[in-house]
């Protein structure tokens, strides 16, 4: 790493402890913490446990189960539960992180916002030398913030030229530590089938996008372990056409189970770059107010552009997005698996609260409120079991949690509903999220 780069991480990890003491002021991750006479929904099941204790210590759950069983340490800070519900954390699995080369403080501010709405895990896919420094700060404590797992710099047309080029940077992104191969549009077949070689070779999981020249059928066959935005599935479904195939779904439906393929549908962020939503409407989201306005005015733009292009058609585009929701549907009553996410930062897409848009789509494709958490909480622990223990309420468990006001398997959109955040065992009550959202809105006003 170069010396600068690294003068400049070391600055901001300074940063970072004097942002995390001075605002929320998170409880050092050696304390106990006991919810107590809690409603839990452990996630294991769509049972609700009454009137449990979960006790958590460091980032770890060291105890959960009925209030009489569960011996508290007199040291321990109590948190009365007492009808409230308490859920693992929620995942965003295709997500943003920032570049290093971004203000401190928008730096602080973005990954605050995830935490501000349960957000407790990022697979982040916006690769840049630097980042790596993020998920440590994170796994430390030194940046309040949720656990990330990175995706390196993409694998695109404009990065990849060659079959060998794409054979060496797989190399090289598992030797600087990744997590993931990040995949655009833009590459070849060619280029494809070296990259998906070598990082089958690696042992890294290649995830994102799907080519054209690549196709839906292949990509699968090749390994890609997850497909995001549903991309490649309608327009293979449709064949050039207008309609959807009904044997085609069948068929890409059994291929997506056959291989363990997971999607992520972000059907709100989709939505926008079809360009149903008008940019008036999307203008007048509370929510941008927590982003900088020279950002949201881009946005603007980049959607007035993106509806007034030559062949821009609102019916076909409309027409899109219905079957996007009817394959969302099949896939999910055809047991695929199925993980939250949202892609932001995005256009109109904030982070945290992104999920406010997203999760009405997937209630509009049948999925219950417990599928849906499924989708953020213990399908992400599954599908990273291998980095950790997460997104379930059990002994051992890592300590990212919500505390509820009301039961979300009534409505799920009750998981905005918050009374605090727990991530990896740092508390933040629902006031103190509200006091450092309304410093971040401030500071861009």
């Amino acid at each position: 790493m170069e010396v600068d780069t690294m003068r400049k991480i070391t600055s901001f990890l300074a940063m970072m402890c004097m942002f995390v003491a001075c605002t929320v002021t998170p409880r050092l991750a050696q304390a106990q913490i006991a919810f107590e006479h809690v409603n839990v929904l452990p996630m294991t099941d769509e049972e609700v446990r009454t009137d449990w204790t979960v006790l958590v210590e460091g980032d770890r759950i060291t105890a959960a189960g009925p209030t009489a069983e569960v011996e508290v340490p007199e040291t321990a800070e109590r948190i009365d539960g007492t009808g409230k519900y308490l859920i693992p954390g929620l995942a965003e699995m295709h997500g943003h992180v920032p570049s290093p080369n971004e203000s401190d403080e928008y730096i602080a501010s973005l990954m605050f916002l995830y935490v501000a709405n349960g957000v407790t895990t990022v697979r982040g896919l916006l690769g840049e030398p630097g980042q790596l420094a993020f998920k440590e700060a994170t796994a430390d404590g030194s940046l309040l913030g949720p656990a990330l797992y990175l995706a390196g710099p993409a694998f695109s047309g404009g990065t990849i030229s060659s079959p060998e080029q794409a054979d060496q940077r797989v190399r090289e992104q598992v030797a600087e530590g990744w997590d993931y191969l990040k995949v655009l549009p833009g590459l070849t077949r060619e280029e494809y089938d070296a990259m998906a070689m070598a990082a089958n070779e690696e042992g890294i999981p290649f995830i994102g996008h799907v080519p054209f020249q690549v196709g839906l059928l292949h990509a699968i066959e090749m390994g890609q372990q997850t497909i995001d935005h549903l991309d490649g599935y309608i327009e293979y479904l449709r064949d050039g056409g207008d309609a959807v195939d009904p044997e085609r779904l069948e068929t890409a439906i059994a291929m997506t189970k056959e291989h363990g393929v997971w999607v992520i549908p972000t059907m709100a962020l989709w939505e926008t770059i079809l360009g149903v939503p008008s940019t008036a409407d999307m203008e007048n989201y509370e929510e941008l107010k927590y982003m900088p306005p020279d950002m949201v005015a881009g946005w603007a733009r980049s959607q007035d552009r993106r509806r007034a292009g030559d062949g821009f058609s609102q019916e076909r585009q409309d027409l899109i997005a219905a079957q996007r929701i009817d394959l969302l549907r099949a896939l999910n009553e055809a047991g695929a698996r199925i993980l939250m996410g949202t892609d932001s930062p995005q256009v109109f897409s904030v982070p945290g609260f992104a999920l406010v848009r997203e999760l009405p789509f997937m209630v509009d494709a049948g999925m219950s409120p417990y599928e849906i958490l499924v989708s953020g909480t213990r399908a992400v622990g599954d599908y990273l079991h291998e980095k950790d223990t997460f997104g379930t309420i059990t002994t051992g468990s890592r300590a990212d949690l919500i505390l509820l006001n009301s039961n979300p398997l009534e409505d799920v959109m009750r998981v905005f509903d918050r009374a605090g955040v727990m991530a990896r065992g740092q508390w933040v009550s629902e006031s103190e999220i509200q006091e450092r959202l309304a410093e971040i809105a401030a500071g861009y006003r």
